[in-house]
């Protein structure tokens, strides 16, 4: 029997076997509304017959959004828009759905890609003041973020949990909460992101303070749902977050009672350098998978069912 077709558990999630399809941002959302583009684009994924979708990056807050066309859950108009998109799935395919809540921090306030996905200034009519960590942008040239002070964190912190609720009202299945890609949990991780000199900064412990406070939170605020985290196992920076620092941090989620990790790597950096090729990521998972009791999800470059079933045999991820 494959593996691949097998059923797992992800805490209080049944699912049917162990393919998950990784959220993926459109940038096709209406001032954070979701479109015709959703329910087109998210009931063509529902059946696919994967186990779990998990729905692209969300943004909390306004100011969190990647792009003006990210998606939203910051009002209930918000979830209000999403709400027929689920139904319809709901009516046609027995795929479990997650959704990804997300912060861009200093990487927000960026054109769409296919407009050469450039930070545009607040300045500009289309642009708006980032927040992050530390007032250090994400490349040279780019805008200054403003350093996040306490009233800051508690307001993002909320919306993170003000989603979440959001979310279980949706009757969604479970919640990614996103710390990697050098969005705002990432960047608090990664010393090449938060310069802070306060307890959110300098020590690994500090650094990893508020993400954990986030996702506390987050589980507080709907301890019967499936709730983990996608995080960045690796900046390819020298000096930047690694997998050691990593491994910490998995068990400091197992600790909080995360019901799966989702490992990937980069983007907080541009001088990252990744080798890029077949799987490139699946040795953090294995570590990771290794080393704590969180379920694991590996990502990067699986692409054949052979290579993703080896993946499940040889133990180096769950999913």
């Amino acid at each position: 029997m494959s593996k691949l077709f097998t059923p797992y558990t992800l805490g209080p999630l049944e699912l049917s076997n162990r393919i998950v399809i990784a959220p993926m941002c459109q940038y096709s959302a209406d001032q954070g509304l979701a479109t015709d583009w959703h329910m087109i684009h998210l009931g063509h994924l529902a059946l696919s017959g994967a186990a779990l979708l998990i729905i692209e990056a969300t943004a909390v807050t306004e100011e969190g959004r990647i792009s003006a066309g990210d998606l939203g859950l910051w009002s209930d108009a918000h979830r209000d828009a999403l709400q027929p998109v689920i139904a319809a799935i709901r009516r046609y395919s027995p795929i479990k759905i997650a959704i990804q809540l997300a912060h861009a921090g200093r990487k927000a306030s960026s054109a769409v890609p296919w407009e050469g996905g450039a930070n545009i200034h607040p300045a500009e009519p289309s642009g708006w003041q980032t927040v992050a960590p530390s007032a250090v942008p994400h490349a040279q040239g780019e805008a200054v973020p403003l350093a996040l002070d306490s009233e800051g964190l508690q307001r993002i912190k909320q919306g993170f949990v003000d989603a979440a609720l959001r979310t279980q009202a949706l009757g969604l299945d479970a919640i990614e909460l996103h710390g990697a890609h050098g969005y705002l949990l990432h960047q608090f991780l990664s010393p090449l992101a938060n310069k802070r000199e306060d307890d959110y900064g300098g020590s690994l412990e500090n650094r990893m303070r508020f993400p954990l406070e986030v996702f506390q939170a987050v589980r507080a605020a709907v301890p019967e749902m499936c709730v983990g985290m996608r995080i960045s196992a690796s900046d390819w920076v020298e000096g930047g977050w690694d997998i050691e620092q990593s491994v910490r941090f998995a068990h400091e989620l197992e600790q909080l009672g995360a019901h799966f990790i989702h490992v990937s790597s980069g983007g907080v950096s541009p001088l990252q350098k990744i080798p890029v090729g077949a799987g490139y990521q699946i040795a953090f998972a294995e570590r990771i998978k290794r080393e704590t009791t969180l379920p694991t999800i590996g990502v990067g470059l699986i692409t054949e069912p052979q290579q993703a079933e080896h993946i499940l045999q040889s133990g180096q991820a769950d999913m």
